[in-house]
Parts: C-alpha cells; sequence; structure tokens
C-alpha cells in the first residue's frame, strides 16, 4: 500500500491515498499524481492547491466511493458544481446535475484550465524563448474544437497538434518564440516548431497571444466567456458557457 499523500486545499488539510487521488486518471487530480502536470507544496511539504477548502471535503468522499453523499440541507450545489469542473471530474458533474432541481435550467458551463512554463535557450548572442501549454477542459466539444484551430510550422510544412481525437483529455502545445531580426527568425524556423491560429493564420507570439486567440476560437464556435483571465496566474482559468 502506497504511502499516504496530505493536501493542502485552501488551508485546510486533507489525508488520502495516491489510489483515491488517481481513481479517475483522466482528472485534473488523476494527472497531477500521475505526473502529467506539475504540482506545488507548501511549506511543511503537503500539496498545495488553491481552491475551496470545505467543498474539497465532498470532492474526496466521491473520489473515495465513486458516489455522492450530500447532507440532506447541503445548498451548494452550485459552488460543488464549479470545484469539480475545475478538477475535470466528470462523473461527478454528472452526478450532481442528475440532483439539481428540475425547475432550475442546467447551463452547459465549460471550464477551461491553461497549465504554462516557458524556458529560455541562449543562441549566439540572443535568447530563445519556448513556450509550454497544457489544455484541459471538462468539455470535448471545446478541447477537440481548440484542436482543431491550432497548428505548427516547422521548416516550412504545416503540422497537426498531434493530439488523439478519439480520446481527447487535454492538448499539449510547444512553441517558440519569433527571433527579432531577420537571421534570428531563419534560425527559429529552422530549429523549431511555430505556433499559428486558423483562420487568421497569425502566428503566436506569446501566451497572452495564445489566450487571446483561445478565447476568439471559442466563442466564435459557440461558447460565451463567463470571467476574464489574468495570465499571472497558473493555470490561467477561463469559464465558458456553451450557447443552446
Amino acid at each position: 500500500m502506497s504511502e499516504p499523500i496530505t493536501l493542502n486545499v485552501g488551508g485546510m488539510l486533507y489525508t488520502t491515498s495516491l489510489m483515491t487521488l488517481t481513481h479517475y486518471p483522466e482528472s485534473m487530480l488523476g494527472s497531477m499524481f500521475i505526473g502529467t502536470l506539475p504540482t506545488s507544496k507548501d511549506q511543511q511539504g503537503n500539496y498545495f492547491i488553491d481552491r475551496d477548502g470545505k467543498m474539497f471535503r465532498h470532492i474526496l468522499n466521491f473520489l473515495r466511493t465513486s458516489h455522492l453523499d450530500l447532507p440532506a440541507d447541503f445548498r451548494e450545489l452550485d459552488l460543488l458544481s464549479r470545484e469539480a469542473d475545475f478538477f475535470q471530474i466528470q462523473p461527478l458533474l454528472q452526478a450532481l446535475q442528475t440532483i439539481k432541481s428540475p425547475v432550475t435550467k442546467i447551463k452547459n458551463n465549460a471550464m477551461l484550465n491553461i497549465f504554462h512554463d516557458s524556458q529560455s535557450h541562449n543562441v549566439g548572442s540572443y535568447t530563445v524563448k519556448l513556450v509550454n501549454v497544457q489544455v484541459f477542459s471538462t468539455s470535448c466539444a471545446l478541447l477537440k474544437l481548440l484542436n482543431s484551430k491550432f497548428y505548427y510550422i516547422f521548416k516550412g510544412d504545416n503540422l497537426s497538434v498531434d493530439s488523439d481525437l478519439e480520446d481527447l483529455k487535454f492538448i499539449p502545445l510547444e512553441w517558440v518564440q519569433s527571433g527579432r531580426t531577420s537571421i534570428e527568425r531563419q534560425y527559429v524556423m529552422e530549429n523549431w516548431k511555430s505556433l499559428y491560429a486558423s483562420p487568421s493564420h497569425r502566428q503566436i507570439q506569446s501566451l497572452d497571444m495564445f489566450v487571446q486567440q483561445v478565447i476568439k476560437i471559442a466563442v466564435n464556435g459557440g461558447f460565451f466567456l463567463n470571467s476574464v483571465p489574468s495570465v499571472s496566474f497558473d493555470p490561467i482559468i477561463l469559464h465558458f458557457t456553451q450557447e443552446q
């Protein structure tokens, strides 16, 4: 049996097992503890997640049992739904939808989480910056839409982003920012992939530009943006509602 794992969720501590956290490997928690996504720790060495600590009790219980057991007077379904959406636990979202009041219109919400980092490489007298992102969403339709709109150019050839459409859980992307001079740009084009977005066919130069293109593609594809994101956070969280 694996060693217990302690999580600090919004200041509340929970101890559980790796088996529980990876019960749904396609979820964000599953990806974090399988090793697909980076994790952070607090000063005591506990894994830190900046989410609602009180609601995480119900998240964790569902991971343990695959059953949603809430108090009879529970009145925070919307908040719990947002937490389940963030952690991308699709069976829990489905369970929450079944217990919502029939008179309450259930919105088709989609949360998009963009994890990002970058590395700098010194090339001669200048620096090349590589940007890495991993895009997660509970909406497979939104992921497929984004997957179809981004592409690479490498050595003059157009390349797909190579995500598995049959089992699309997230989209990993990596691109290089273009050099400042013509010589730098030529060197970059010969050694790293550049990312472009259709139908504008604009080269993605920065993380901020990538996020703006994601929003534009989603809105043009029938999704309504509910919140304005900040690229200073990791992950960048976008809340969408799909138009009916």
